[in-house]
């Protein structure tokens, strides 16, 4: 018979990270984070016996890159935690908190153009584990990606970090060629050749950086940087995020903003509402210039 939990108890494990099984009184699915989808190959082992020991011998992946261990009894789970942090792995991820952040593997993917492992892990331990105890007016979700293919959808975040590689046409280089490697390798046609130079357009330039190094008299230099999406969400509704104006070109700049970010839904927000209603309400523009102030 399955073991009566009461509603205080169900609530309180669940800010564990621990969440009840509909079908279940008794039974949870308990939530081991990750720093961006990564753990050690003995930390994976670890979460093996975990199920094992604990729970049904099941794990199950979320689509915010954190594993659920399944079919843990009630009585089971302070021993799993137990077990968890003698292997250096938590619970959590629940809650009106800041969520474990998301990454792409840009750091290692061909089309990377930033170092997504590390930017990631650093608003983790920032963000995720620094503020902690910081009470939202709703769950607060990040992305990371590495360039603008969108893979973890950033833009579907309430804060998103894109890798950019931004273009710029030195014309006094530029020699007309016929056949523009830079317009033969641009991915969304947005070079081409206009009175026999090469010119990229910023508004129809996604700055994936594919045309780099294709001239070969170096007439496109390119800056790397960060673009920052706000007020993205997917679920029962979505709304598609929206760029700050500017592209960032420093680490510590994003980390910035993304604090800014969280202090003003914590104190602005209403509770209850998503970042994407806070920025809606308080007015696009509104929000840009005091997340971008310097």
């Amino acid at each position: 018979m399955d073991t009566k939990i009461t509603p205080e108890e169900v609530k309180r494990v669940k800010a564990l990270g621990c969440l009840q099984d509909k079908r279940y009184g008794d039974v949870f699915n308990v939530r081991v984070i990750t720093v961006n989808g990564k753990i050690t190959a003995a930390q994976h082992r670890a979460i093996i016996e975990a199920s094992e020991k604990f729970g049904s011998g099941e794990v199950a992946m979320t689509v915010r890159l954190t594993l659920e261990i399944q079919g843990v009894k009630y009585e089971n789970i302070q021993p799993l935690i137990a077990f968890l942090a003698e292997h250096g792995l938590e619970t959590g991820g629940t809650g009106k908190k800041v969520r474990p952040v998301v990454s792409c593997k840009g750091t290692t993917c061909q089309y990377g153009l930033i170092d997504t492992f590390a930017l990631s892990k650093k608003i983790h331990e920032k963000f995720y584990k620094g503020m902690r105890d910081v009470a939202l007016p709703h769950k607060f979700k990040i992305a990371v990606g590495g360039c603008p293919n969108n893979c973890v959808k950033p833009d579907l975040n309430d804060v998103g970090v894109i890798g950019q590689r931004v273009p710029t046409v030195d014309a006094e280089k530029c020699r007309g060629c016929k056949k523009c490697q830079v317009e033969l390798n641009c991915p969304v046609k947005a070079a081409r050749l206009e009175n026999g130079k090469a010119v990229i357009p910023p508004e129809a330039c996604n700055h994936c950086g594919r045309c780099k190094n294709r001239c070969p008299f170096g007439a496109v230099s390119y800056e790397d940087g960060y673009k920052i999406y706000i007020g993205g969400r997917w679920g029962k509704r979505v709304a598609q995020g929206r760029a700050l104006s500017k592209i960032f070109t420093g680490e510590e700049e994003v980390l910035a903003v993304i604090e800014r970010a969280i202090y003003l839904f914590r104190d602005e927000g209403i509770d209850g509402e998503r970042f994407s209603d806070t920025v809606a309400r308080l007015g696009f523009e509104n929000v840009e210039r005091r997340l971008t102030k310097n």
